[in-house]
């Protein structure tokens, strides 16, 4: 089954997401805000797909607060990694901000939130992943 790594700081958002990827999507969910959890499950190949949350307030990773652009940029900075399909999500939706998330980090693809189309979410994904 294909497997989608949500690594978001927001219970709500998770339970969300996790609905609508589960049920709509038929997907399987993982979720962490743990960074080294996030680079093991990435090396370990147990996730297909990681929706990777802009703005992590709790996330440490070797003693200095990371964002989902700097755990982007681990992941997307290693070869075993790279090829992993990184999408961002977040509430920073001003012009320009899709463009500047997207340079800085490497990532896949950007979907701003909150998700109001609940299909369409599921179809960003989908498409992601028959690309990788």
């Amino acid at each position: 089954m294909t497997t989608v790594l949500i690594v978001e700081d927001e219970p709500i958002n998770v339970r969300v997401f996790s609905k609508i990827l589960s049920k709509r999507g038929g997907l399987d969910v993982k979720h962490t805000e743990d960074v080294e959890e996030v680079i093991q499950i990435a090396h370990s190949g147990e996730a297909d797909i990681i929706l990777m949350d802009v703005s992590l307030t709790n996330s440490v990773y070797q003693g200095k607060s990371v964002d989902g652009i700097k755990i982007t940029q681990i992941l997307k900075g290693n070869p075993e990694t790279a090829k992993l399909p990184i999408i961002l999500v977040t509430a920073h939706a001003m012009d320009g901000d899709r463009e500047n998330f997207l340079k800085q980090s490497g990532a896949d693809g950007y979907i701003s939130k909150p998700v109001v189309d609940h299909q369409l979410f599921v179809e960003q994904i989908m498409a992601m992943l028959q690309k990788s």
